[in-house]
């Protein structure tokens, strides 16, 4: 008898067969491939991907002997000699790779090719007393390809790898852990989902004031319901800012997913904290346990309070997690992208049920420039060669002409775009050119309501200083932890409300998804984005005949600026001089010709991904661990530090402080954090001001020296400003 997993018992009737596992994996792989027409190889990599474990060594192994067997590679050579070149090459890829990785083709000492022409295995031929090798001479992949096919190639390997990496989990889970598998699977189905959503709807409409502002977001709504007949393809929705893209995009894609028959919803974000607010919609109208939450500041058991949440929902979640099996999911542009890329078997589990489902990319225009173009290639191959609906939804829709293959043009979901914006206007837009401190610190005290947005945390500290006296000024910025921000918005939003005084300066985290409502909103030259996200604060509910935004160029220095900032201020100015309206569609669509145009073809995929997995493609040569490594969309060099500045999180440090391990406490320390550059961070451990816990976490001591209720961080010991580290979080 030949085994795959153990069991404490001696005896080994509690055993897992070899063969039984092999087998299980092979169907669940092949059912998880059939939304891409590929059951049978993926059933062929589950079936080949354990046969090393039919060696006498692999046995004692579990057995208890303390030895190491290669069982991964068997199951590649088997591939190789049994199928023709093509297939053979991509289960060599999927097969080897299914705990440690994919492979790059070639390296110096463990690619892919050295493995197969040097492996020393043991003996594992009695796989053929059980195993029958399946004959594939009849499959061919049905993938079709455009100007890279090398790129298509490598991601059908990719999402194959998926296929068989979670089917090997489920099942060794199942056999290892069948109660904590049981808890898989098992939600709401998407007719009760819409159901639900309906009666919500119903809810909202019925309380909605008849504003101008609510008629065109119902219009919006309704179009993006209808479009939902349309088959499965690459869509935009150009919708002004606070023109209720959430709740219309959910309503398209319920919709398309009935219609279509396809499996589930993903949305796409940039931020944590619009994840934050999003998330928290749909869990209110789909219920707890049918929405995932995913992204490195979210920990399930903080939802406990909920009277709906419980113990085993929280555990759900945390399964789904893994492999993205929940009807809605809820991530970063970070998790999203970066698993695409990933060559890990953690990271590339989800990636099959991405196929035939639907994909919303929020605030699309925050796709990294120089990653832009793997991005764009990975959502067409989504939608050329995996059934997938993809929504690019945005208020300032960046220009992608030439940059998407013909076949994956986009439909727009919204009928004229550029009279939908006239009809949105709600504010005037002025330019104030150059102003200095003074002068902005002057025309902020003037006011009973306003947001002034600058580009550093160095000038948002300096002008909160010098308008504190007033009352009600608030201060926001990445120098506050997460959780101090939440409750400065929370007291900011109840202001507003209630008429009273309030005035906030921010850097450009409060631009996007923080539903906030100012009848006037001052705005740093940046880029036309950034500067429509600014607006977007400004009478948002259209309560005001028109708000007012003022755009203004500092002549205060605070700090280098990245090349980057200076690049997209640049041309935000430019497009600030060029139009009447420089957020009009037509200001939109020139800012972003202008600047993929001053970018340039090669910094628009800066690590030269796509190259990359051209160079070998024809050969199916390809480096999936060097594109693994180098498409890494946080690049920032900053070290973490945790701020004790309430009771639950000091009460979390002294757990870990007493235990010496974070197990399960790890997350709940991400909403407490404040990220910094290595040289603060080295001045700070001079100073004795940070305590390492846990071998891992640092954590501020002296909370009331360096750290301010009103600003966050105190950065009084550095002479040199920050830029801003909020962009992208996982």
């Amino acid at each position: 008898m030949y085994y795959a997993h153990s069991t404490d018992d001696s005896d080994k009737k509690n055993w897992q067969l070899l063969k039984d596992h092999l087998e299980n994996v092979a169907d669940l792989s092949g059912e998880f491939a059939k939304t891409f027409n590929s059951e049978n190889i993926a059933y062929s990599a589950g079936l080949l991907h354990d046969i090393g474990k039919y060696s006498e060594e692999f046995q004692k192994r579990l057995e208890g002997s303390q030895i190491r067997v290669d069982h991964s590679t068997a199951g590649a050579i088997v591939a190789g000699k049994a199928y023709p070149p093509l297939l053979a090459r991509i289960l060599e890829y999927t097969i080897s790779g299914h705990h440690g990785g994919l492979r790059n083709y070639g390296s110096n000492y463990s690619g892919l090719g050295e493995r197969l022409n040097n492996a020393i295995l043991k003996d594992y031929s009695a796989y053929k007393n059980e195993i029958t090798v399946p004959d594939l001479r009849s499959f061919q992949p049905k993938i079709q390809y455009n100007i890279n096919p090398g790129f298509t190639f490598s991601f059908y390997i990719r999402m194959l790898y998926s296929c068989l990496v979670d089917a090997d989990f489920f099942d060794t889970e199942r056999f290892i852990d069948p109660d904590k598998s049981s808890l898989r699977g098992n939600y709401d189905t998407f007719d009760t989902l819409a159901e639900r959503f309906d009666r919500h709807m119903d809810t909202i409409v019925s309380n909605a004031d008849n504003t101008p502002i609510n008629s065109l977001r119902a219009d919006i709504f309704e179009q993006c319901k209808e479009k939902a007949a349309l088959p499965p393809q690459m869509f935009t929705m150009t919708v002004p800012t606070g023109g209720g893209k959430t709740l219309s995009s959910m309503a398209f894609a319920l919709k398309h997913l009935e219609k279509h028959d396809l499996k589930k919803i993903f949305y796409i974000i940039p931020y944590t904290s619009i994840i934050e607010q999003n998330a928290e919609v749909f869990r209110t109208i789909f219920g707890e346990e049918n929405v995932l939450e995913h992204h490195s500041n979210f920990d399930p058991d903080n939802l406990k309070d909920s009277e709906d949440f419980s113990d085993l929902i929280s555990d759900k979640l945390k399964l789904s997690s893994e492999n993205w099996d929940i009807p809605i999911t809820v991530t970063t542009n970070v998790q999203f992208f970066e698993s695409l890329f990933s060559n890990k078997s953690s990271r590339c589990r989800k990636l099959h049920n991405l196929a035939q489902s639907v994909i919303i990319l929020d605030e699309a225009q925050m796709v990294p420039t120089g990653y832009l173009k793997p991005c764009l290639a990975a959502l067409s191959e989504l939608v050329r060669n995996y059934g997938t609906t993809v929504v690019i939804c945005t208020a300032t829709q960046p220009r992608l002409e030439g940059l998407l293959d013909k076949t994956c043009t986009p439909v727009e979901m919204v009928e004229s775009p550029e009279l939908l914006y006239e009809k949105f206007q709600r504010i005037t837009l002025s330019n104030l050119g150059e102003c200095n401190d003074e002068e902005l610190s002057g025309r902020l005290k003037e006011q009973r309501q306003v947001l002034c947005i600058v580009n550093t945390r160095k000038h948002a500290q300096k002008l909160y200083e010098a308008i504190s006296e007033t009352t009600n000024c608030f201060h926001l910025s990445a120098r506050m932890c997460p959780v101090h921000r939440r409750k400065h918005l929370k007291k900011i939003k109840t202001l507003l409300e209630t008429g009273e005084e309030c005035r906030v300066i921010s850097t450009q985290l409060i631009e996007a998804g923080v539903d906030i409502d100012f009848p006037v909103v001052y705005r740093a030259m940046a880029g036309i984005d950034s500067i429509a996200q600014a607006a977007g604060r400004c009478n948002r509910e259209g309560k005001l005949a028109s708000g007012t935004t003022y755009i203004f160029k500092s002549t205060e220095s605070y700090g280098k600026a990245t090349s980057w900032q200076k690049r997209v201020a640049e041309i935000g100015e430019m497009t600030c001089n060029n139009y009447s309206d420089p957020l009009s569609l037509p200001a939109v669509d020139d800012y972003f010709r202008l600047l993929y145009f001053h970018e340039g073809e090669e910094k628009l995929d800066k690590k030269g991904i796509l190259p990359s997995l051209e160079e070998g493609g024809k050969n199916l040569k390809f480096p999936f661990e060097d594109v693994g490594a180098n498409f890494t969309l946080i690049e920032q060099n900053t070290r973490a530090i945790v701020i004790p500045c309430d009771k639950n999180v000091r009460k979390i440090i002294d757990q870990i402080r007493e235990s010496g391990f974070a197990g399960k406490q790890s997350r709940k320390l991400q909403g407490y954090t404040v990220n910094v550059y290595p040289d603060e961070f080295s001045e700070l451990i001079k100073m004795n001001a940070l305590e390492l816990i846990a071998e891992r976490f640092y954590v501020l001591t002296d909370f009331h020296t360096f750290y301010s209720n009103k600003t966050g961080l105190i950065n009084r010991y550095l002479n040199r400003d920050e830029n801003e580290l909020l962009i992208f979080k996982g």
